[in-house]
């Protein structure tokens, strides 16, 4: 089992970032992506976008991750927008009924 994730980050314009990631996302590997989403977001960082293109596997700890982070960019008033969901993780947030709590778009940010 990989323990480490893979992350790729980019400015999407002023207050708006984009963090890629890679790998699967488990209860081994969510801090990683807790502490790459925590810089962040923050209240200058008005959008957030987490492609997820690239992860075929999330377990509830990723999910745990995932809507903290929907909860902090809701605290500073910003976006919080994931997409490239794989199958398996789309089914995942369907079945915990986040898919109506997140702003998910379709394909690769």
């Amino acid at each position: 089992m990989n323990t480490n994730l893979k992350f790729e980050q980019e400015e999407k314009g002023k207050g708006a970032a984009l963090l890629r990631v890679f790998g699967d996302v488990t209860i081994h590997t969510s801090p990683q992506l807790r502490e790459k989403l925590k810089p962040l977001l923050t209240a200058s960082m008005k959008e957030v976008y987490v492609a997820l293109d690239h992860v075929d596997f999330m377990d509830s700890s990723g999910i745990a991750t995932l809507v903290e982070g929907l909860q902090w960019a809701r605290m500073t008033g910003g976006r919080f927008v994931l997409s490239g969901l794989s199958e398996n993780v789309r089914d995942v947030f369907e079945l915990a009924k986040l898919d109506t709590v997140f702003e998910i778009e379709e394909g690769p940010a």
